[in-house]
């Protein structure tokens, strides 16, 4: 039975088959229903997303340029590894990135954009103050929040691998969104938004570099845990 899609679900005729494909995939990768260096099958794809051949192809041309497939020559794709190293330079990318689009959006913005902030914040903080905050969304939230920070931004090329990085790195952060590890999101959105309305540049930019850094460092944490856990199995089962 073909997927369902997680969080882009598309109108009736207004995507093609291998945008649809491409959506697909790339939510599943995001949200770990494919996982890291998974095999990724055209039969079986064909018949667990219900495309065809050739826009399963496309789809996963295009996932590749953008950093969630690998290609191996002739003999066909996998999801992209996860590592340390690549949660590091997508960690830093980001920020060089969202730091660039939020001064510029602070440069550029007008009443509109202020607005903007101001709705999608309190949208998000009705999630996060909820006694039972629903984490799917939570995730369109926070997105709508860090979208109207760079709302502004005049650059489309940046919002486009901001874009891209965004997604590289929810990749990783949804491995840690059940950690138990004590933090005050909240806090951190609210000074988001107050520094990005005062146009205090340096204030802002400090407070998205915190952020993004605290993020990296749960996850972080969150993957030298999950190893520990597959050595120590590793061990367990060589010893019976």
């Amino acid at each position: 039975m073909p997927r369902t899609y997680n969080d882009q679900k598309p109108t009736s005729g207004s995507r093609t088959l291998t945008d649809q494909a491409y959506l697909q995939l790339r939510s599943d990768i995001i949200h770990g229903a494919l996982q890291p260096e998974e095999k990724l099958r055209i039969e079986h794809l064909r018949e667990e997303y219900g495309v065809g051949a050739s826009p399963l192809r496309e789809a996963l041309s295009r996932l590749t340029a953008d950093g969630f497939v690998t290609a191996e020559g002739q003999r066909g794709f996998r999801v992209a590894p996860m590592s340390e190293a690549d949660l590091a330079d997508i960690t830093r990318m980001r920020i060089l990135l969202e730091k660039q689009a939020l001064s510029q959006s602070i440069e550029h913005g007008d009443d509109a954009w202020e607005s903007q902030i101001v709705a999608t914040f309190y949208q998000l903080e009705k999630v996060e103050q909820s006694e039972k905050r629903d984490k799917a969304e939570w995730e369109i939230r926070n997105h709508d929040f860090h979208e109207a920070l760079i709302a502004a931004c005049t650059s489309k090329w940046l919002r486009r691998f901001y874009g891209i990085l965004y997604d590289q790195h929810k990749r990783y952060r949804n491995i840690a969104l059940n950690t138990e590890i004590p933090r005050d999101l909240h806090q951190e959105h609210e000074e988001l938004r107050n520094a990005a309305l005062a146009r205090d540049k340096k204030r802002a930019c400090d407070a998205i570099e915190q952020h993004i850094m605290r993020t990296a460092e749960i996850t972080l944490k969150v993957l030298r845990e999950e190893e520990a856990d597959r050595e120590n199995e590793v061990d367990r089962v060589a010893a019976t």
